[in-house]
């Protein structure tokens, strides 16, 4: 059994007791998200298409926020000799799924 569902401006693949990293939500750790853009759901090999959603929904749980790694944005203009350097790290929450209804 699985799902396709859309958060975040992606589309992830999720199962059951799966852990994702997806764009950061605005909740605690510990707390419950329910994900209501299903696009796609698969269960015993029938497969049912959404057009565009389905009304299945997929609960999952917070497990912690946190930041990615650190990309470094270097620029360099030769003949001005300009430098500019940049750093980001990408927040995102993990999630656990916990059921497809």
């Amino acid at each position: 059994m699985f799902a396709v569902i859309k958060t975040g401006g992606k589309q992830y693949i999720v199962s059951p007791g799966q852990k994702i990293k997806i764009e950061k939500l605005p909740k605690e750790e510990g707390e419950e998200v329910v994900f209501d853009q299903v696009l796609l759901f698969e269960k015993d090999g029938q497969v049912e298409i959404g057009t565009p959603l389905l009304k299945t929904k997929v609960k999952g749980k917070v497990l912690k926020q946190g930041k990615g790694e650190k990309i470094i944005i270097f620029r360099y203009k030769q003949k001005k000799r300009e430098k500019k350097k940049k750093c980001h790290r990408q927040p995102y929450s993990e999630i656990e799924i916990i059921s497809i209804d």
